[in-house]
């Protein structure tokens, strides 16, 4: 058991070097001590399910980082999305950007993220958190000026829902927080349960 008076003092290390989850962290006012990125092979087993390669890989990056910390709180997450059980890539070319986008359009799709929080010598806890996000039809000028934005590169799905992308999209059902990258709710339930001060960083000045 982990005992909220012996870790309340913690530190935080947000094992992710993605810019946008820091961000989100900093809209309910955590700061992390530490970004830390997990070197890890994200590759899906063959069958396995989007939920769970997310939620496989928020363990994972938080276990490569856990090691050697274990006075800090470790936060990791992974987004996967997902159209039916195929898991679209976090584009780096061009190509293949396109061949998401033509996915996507017109269509509804799922983002699953799965989240990791190990706390000060305690036991790993996890959650995965998935959205539903239905796009527009999108026309082929419409997704080339998408893509000369550049905006797509290493997003998963190829899309970043809180950029231009947002035109895209006609419904949400669930977390808008989630498609950017972190649930916070969730994220927020997790680090109070096990003794982070979240009302402490709530309430701190902007």
């Amino acid at each position: 058991m982990v005992h909220s008076d012996s870790v309340s003092g913690a530190r935080l290390i947000l094992a992710s070097a993605s810019p946008r989850r820091r961000d989100l962290l900093r809209q309910i006012g955590i700061e992390a001590d530490v970004v830390a990125a997990a070197m890890i092979d994200e590759s899906p087993h063959p069958g396995e399910a989007p939920p769970a390669l997310a939620r496989r890989l928020a363990g994972a990056k938080a276990a490569a980082v856990a090691m050697g910390h274990g006075d800090a709180f470790v936060l990791a997450a992974d987004t996967v999305v997902a159209c039916g059980r195929r898991c679209l890539p976090k584009a780096s070319a061009r190509d293949e950007a396109r061949r998401c986008l033509e996915l996507l359009s017109g269509r509804r799709h799922r983002v699953h993220t799965g989240v990791c929080l190990v706390p000060p010598g305690g036991q790993p806890r996890q959650r995965v958190v998935s959205t539903t996000v239905s796009f527009k039809r999108l026309e082929g000028a419409e997704i080339e000026a998408y893509l000369e934005c550049g905006e797509w590169r290493g997003k998963a799905g190829a899309y970043a829902i809180q950029g231009r992308a947002a035109v895209f999209v006609r419904r949400l059902n669930g977390s808008y927080s989630n498609v950017v990258g972190l649930p916070l709710h969730e994220v927020a339930a997790l680090l109070g349960g096990l003794g982070y001060p979240v009302m402490k960083a709530l309430a701190r000045g902007a």
